[in-house]
């Protein structure tokens, strides 16, 4: 989807900063903006975006692989994200002087209410309810690449049940491993 994707959107990397620096659109309260490190390839960094709230999002490695491999090959640990992910959590502690919260997928599936709870207090933002939910289909900020990725939230109303590992062939329990260290040093910080 390269072509369509660099066709749909600004692909200045400094133009696309300024915006997410910018004013929360629309008038909300709150803009969410996914950043994911392995997108964040030459200058730009999490150091970018130093007024934003940082949340971490991790997710087990074995399980990570296990879906991954349905949407992408996977050769090399590093397609993954979690070495940068520790140095981001860490630059972004570092400037808070306490550790930036962390959130482990799976345990919000296994209890979304009180993690989505936690979450909201330790970002700052008012708990609803209605977080807990959503309307089937398509969402209007997606993004042209949801059709690729997003189908089992399409098809959902709210949040499912805790993702159970599968079997992972050798190299790709190579690269799951390959993530482990990372991911339990950003997991010591969950909420």
């Amino acid at each position: 989807m390269a072509n369509e994707i660099i066709a749909d959107m600004d692909c200045d990397w400094q133009s696309v900063a300024r915006t997410m620096r910018g004013p929360v659109p629309n008038g909300k309260a709150v803009w969410y903006q996914k950043h994911m490190t392995h997108h964040m390839e030459g200058p730009v960094s999490v150091a970018d975006f130093p007024d934003h709230i940082h949340l971490f999002l991790i997710r087990d490695p074995n399980l990570m692989v296990a879906s991954y491999r349905h949407k992408n090959e996977l050769v090399d640990a590093r397609q993954l994200g979690f070495e940068r992910l520790v140095e981001y959590h860490m630059r972004v502690s570092d400037r808070l002087g306490k550790a930036a919260p962390v959130i482990d997928g799976n345990s919000v599936l296994a209890d979304p209410e009180t993690k989505l709870t936690a979450l909201c207090e330790a970002i700052g933002i008012e708990w609803d309810p209605a977080m807990l939910g959503w309307a089937k289909g398509p969402h209007p900020a997606d993004g042209i690449w949801a059709k690729h990725w997003y189908n089992a939230v399409w098809n959902s109303e709210g949040f499912g049940p805790p993702t159970a590992p599968s079997k992972l062939s050798t190299n790709e329990q190579r690269i799951a491993d390959a993530c482990r260290a990372s991911y339990d040093a950003l997991a010591v910080h969950c909420i």
